[in-house]
């Protein structure tokens, strides 16, 4: 397991040094009298979370001193300034410039954010993710689909979901009956291969463990987990994750973005890059770095499904697959790019379509 994760973090640290390489930018002196401009930037992360200082403050802190001050991010954590489901719209109408934001809450307007919140059982790794990404081009068809909107996209990172029981799951047949906490396509999925998936608010999801009205749950991943309190409640940490996605995005008002004078537009733009492979590649770390250590302080069993249960619960994930590829050309476009990925490295050769 260790090796894997330390391999991929060499991979994440090689494509890292290309991009600083390519994207370093030489930052101009503030002229005399220049006044900084300042933005307001609404996260969906409450200040408790783990992710709030890595990617938001880092941003703010990096923003500022690159350009020496002349952007200044203004950071509001969640539902400050408006609902964190309002902030897709709040950037479109120029009411905040920035949001971070899941591209859940927008998929009803986006529909390709249903595939970037993540298909279950897409990827088997994070590096096969970032390639869809930025090689294959699915950040891109992001990128598109919101500017018809106003909105410049960016990826925070890209990580898997991984979910954490009261009980084993070693096999497909164990998620039968199996009562977790989770949302989205992943609730449909388990639903559907008999499972029994829960929405709660996340402030509720220990007392819900604790009193048994689920049995597991899904909040990010090991580390979401970790700070949710979750392992005092579940003796099990599913490591293989469900999926893979960028379940946190950077949504920019395009017409203040515009605004900006060239060399600060240009630093921005780069910095969203670098931030991406930098927080993907601190994840991956973070990840191996603490399993050992939280194993220890909570005891928890972590479980890889074999093989041969990964392609029964990929298989099982096909028809929603191709439900999602029916919202729209773009979803159908990107659905056949996971589908073509995974055929390239051996998997899903008997795949066939379903004929429309």
């Amino acid at each position: 397991m260790k090796n894997s994760v330390m391999k991929k973090l060499c991979m994440f640290s090689v494509s890292l040094s290309v991009v600083c390489f390519a994207f370093a930018v030489n930052v101009q002196e503030i002229a005399a009298g220049d006044k900084p401009i300042k933005w307001r930037v609404q996260t969906h992360w409450p200040l408790s979370s783990a992710s709030y200082r890595p990617s938001a403050v880092w941003m703010k802190n990096e923003i500022e001193k690159r350009t020496n001050g002349r952007l200044v991010f203004e950071l509001y954590t969640e539902g400050q300034l408006i609902p964190s489901q309002e902030m897709f719209n709040a950037v479109k109408r120029g009411m905040i410039e920035v949001a971070v934001s899941p591209p859940q809450y927008y998929s009803s307007q986006v529909p390709l954010g249903q595939i970037a919140s993540g298909l279950p059982f897409n990827f088997r790794n994070t590096w096969e993710i970032a390639y869809y990404y930025k090689w294959m081009g699915f950040e891109e068809m992001m990128r598109e689909s919101l500017a018809k909107y106003g909105v410049y996209y960016s990826t925070d990172r890209v990580y898997g979901t991984q979910i954490v029981t009261k009980r084993p799951t070693r096999t497909f047949e164990d998620f039968k009956g199996l009562k977790i906490r989770t949302t989205g396509t992943l609730a449909k999925y388990l639903t559907e291969i008999g499972g029994a998936a829960v929405y709660m608010p996340g402030g509720e999801t220990y007392t819900g463990l604790a009193s048994g009205v689920v049995e597991g749950a899904s909040w990010g991943d090991m580390m979401g987990s970790e700070s949710m309190g979750f392992f005092d409640l579940c003796d099990y940490l599913l490591w293989t994750p469900v999926n893979y996605a960028g379940t946190e995005t950077w949504l920019v008002n395009q017409k203040a973005l515009d605004k900006l004078p060239e060399d600060i537009r240009l630093i921005l733009l780069n910095l969203f890059e670098v931030h991406f492979w930098l927080r993907t590649n601190e994840h991956e770390r973070d990840l191996a770095y603490h399993l050992p250590r939280f194993q220890k302080k909570y005891g928890f069993e972590a479980i890889e499904l074999s093989s041969e249960e990964y392609d029964r619960m990929q298989e099982a994930a096909l028809p929603i697959w191709e439900e999602i590829a029916k919202l729209s050309p773009e979803c159908k476009k990107a659905v056949q790019m996971v589908i073509e990925f995974n055929q390239s490295l051996g998997r899903l050769q008997n795949y066939k379509p379903q004929e429309e």
